[in-house]
């Protein structure tokens, strides 16, 4: 009989070790059963990471979390890591069965590191595996790179597949599945003390309970209600419910059965909808009228997208990634501006952001004195662009990925959707107050208002703060026109063919869009990791990473337009986009149809 050699067929990225686990191949499939290969796969992968760990300890003993999200192949996937990881001498396993993403980085600082089986947002048949140590974040990506290196490494030693998997399914796991409930509980709780701190931003406990107490009697004053859809994510076994209820917050859900995924994953305004006439009916009950706000969160609950009630327009409606994530902005500058310290203009202050982020984050930071500095997209891009600020004296409390709407709040280095509802919360809550001296203290909106130029009034609603943002029109990453399949596969060369095209259409006019915009000029900008280059000569040097085109008119300092390219490090796309200062549609959907046409002519040579 012939050896089966393994083919792992993986995207290994730092984000995730992705790839269609369900032994079918259907990304739509969601069956439970991941077949020989995939299951051989991640084996070696938790094998890969446990040596890799135990290479970095003195004693060669390491204590790994491990989790998952919903999805149906998850249950054997864990298996198979838990089996690995008990043949490997030194390694003690603490199970949580499934917790979202937060909630298992958050208890990964008690341990050396997680292994964590998710696919984020990905379609359902879709799974992965992220691999973080103590610091709660995902690996970097040279980190990743060992990893891999390993991980590739006994894939080519493996032989006979049937041998590895005989040998691994013979370990007994009894003992790690029977402490499953006592480390979920830990876990929960540790998730719960860490969230408090990073809502707060105070570290010191007596602090932060002085905070709350204060903070929770005005929720509990004036009512704020809260909808999710859970969407049968791994959020729907976590802290959510109790955490909106003990700080004076109503709370409804829907979907909200672990593993029922109701439909599409990704929390995108397509499906946001959902949550969106929940919100709407669960305003129409009686007792409904506080409902102000809802969410929906991807699979692993550490991505989520916000609705909201509008005064103004009597209904819900949903806001768009790049609007989340300039809220929670604003939210969290003018927070530490109220908190007295970091935010105000002498402090080094710094917000990081992926590199498609729109520039009404610059106008933002600008306000309160803060500095924008991008990375490549990734999750651990941003973090780890974060940390290297904070080493060189930035205080870096807001940072994440615009383009989807991802808030990381310091100390946190995940998305979290209770941080992106709190800052909102906070926004609306915290209010302008007088002490027994006659001292005033400003409301964060005021706090924005002040520095922005926006006009404030006392009784503000969250359709005036949005109404306060400054202007931009910008491409959603889960629209159509912002996915392109494309034939080249050295993405490098494929740039290098685009600047050649690019240069001479703007030499002829851009299609006549030059001179209808006033474009007069342009730079590029390349992004590797949490490298960045502006005024990049060679557009191929940015690799896999992303590039960025932007435009100035009527030779004005600041750029009024910027398109956007980079290959997906997870799934099989290319991803475009076009961020357009002001609110013409029309402007961005010719700026991005140009950058189409070019990439498609540059595709084709």
């Amino acid at each position: 009989m012939a050896e089966k050699r393994l083919e792992h067929k993986m995207i290994l990225s730092a984000s995730g070790w992705r790839k269609v686990f369900a032994k079918s191949g259907n990304e739509q499939d969601t069956s439970r059963e991941i077949g020989e290969e995939n299951y051989a796969l991640s084996l070696l992968a938790a094998d890969a990471f446990a040596e890799y760990l135990l290479e970095r300890k003195p004693l060669r003993r390491a204590t790994i979390v491990v989790a998952r999200d919903t999805r149906p192949t998850g249950s054997e996937i864990c298996r198979a890591v838990l089996q690995a990881l008990k043949l490997h001498g030194g390694i003690e396993a603490k199970f949580l069965g499934v917790a979202a993403a937060p909630e298992i980085m958050a208890y990964s600082k008690t341990a050396d590191g997680f292994i964590y089986i998710s696919a984020s947002h990905n379609p359902v048949g879709h799974n992965g595996i992220k691999f973080g140590l103590s610091s709660g974040g995902v690996l970097s990506a040279e980190e990743n790179a060992e990893v891999k290196e390993i991980f590739l490494a006994k894939i080519a030693q493996a032989g006979d597949t049937s041998a590895l998997l005989e040998k691994c399914r013979s370990a007994d796991i009894g003992d790690i599945l029977e402490m499953r409930e006592s480390f979920k509980r830990e876990s929960l709780v540790s998730y719960e003390e860490f969230s408090s701190e990073v809502i707060s931003a105070i570290p010191e406990e007596n602090a932060r309970k002085d905070f709350f107490r204060d903070f929770d009697a005005t929720l509990g004053e004036n009512k704020i209600g809260v909808a999710c859809d859970f969407n049968g994510s791994a959020r729907c076994e976590c802290i959510d419910r109790d955490f909106f209820k003990k700080h004076n917050i109503d709370f409804v859900s829907m979907n909200g059965e672990a593993g029922k995924i109701a439909h599409e994953i990704i929390p995108e305004p397509e499906n946001l909808v959902h949550v969106k006439k929940f919100l709407e009916d669960t305003r129409g009950r009686k007792g409904g009228e506080n409902f102000i706000l809802g969410y929906m969160c991807d699979c692993d609950g550490d991505r989520g997208n916000i609705v909201y009630w509008s005064e103004r327009g009597g209904e819900a409606k949903i806001l768009k990634a790049q609007e989340v994530f300039s809220l929670s902005v604003l939210a969290e500058l003018s927070y530490m501006a109220w908190l007295g310290g970091d935010g105000e203009k002498n402090a080094k202050t710094a917000v990081a952001v992926n590199c498609p982020t729109s520039m009404r984050i610059d106008e933002i930071a600008a306000a309160f004195g803060a500095k924008v500095f991008r990375a490549e997209v990734g999750e651990a891009n941003v973090v780890n662009l974060a940390r290297s600020l904070r080493s060189q004296g930035y205080t870096v409390r807001i940072l994440g990925e615009g383009s989807n709407g991802g808030t990381i709040t310091h100390p946190s280095s995940v998305r979290d959707p209770l941080n992106t509802v709190f800052a909102i919360v906070k926004l609306l809550s915290i209010k302008d107050t007088r002490s027994e001296s006659g001292e005033e203290r400003k409301d964060l909106f005021h706090l924005w208002c002040d520095r922005s130029g926006a006009a404030y009034k006392k009784d503000f609603t969250l359709d005036d703060i949005i109404a306060s943002l400054p202007a931009y029109t910008t491409t959603g990453v889960s629209e159509r026109r912002a996915l392109l399949k494309v034939k080249s596969r050295d993405i490098a060369s494929l740039k290098g063919r685009f600047q050649k095209e690019f240069i001479r259409s703007f030499s002829e006019g851009g299609d006549g869009l030059l001179k209808k915009y006033g474009i007069t000029s342009w730079k590029a900008v390349l992004t590797n990791g949490t490298k960045e280059t502006i005024g990049a000569s060679d557009f191929s040097a940015s690799g896999t990473g992303g590039l960025k085109i932007l435009f100035y008119e009527n030779s004005m300092p600041s750029p009024a337009a910027f398109f956007w390219m980079r290959p997906s490090g997870t799934e099989p796309v290319f991803r475009i986009l076009c961020d357009v200062k002001g609110s013409d549609s029309r402007k961005e959907a010719e700026l991005l149809a140009w950058e189409t046409r070019l990439l498609q002519k540059a595709d084709e040579r």
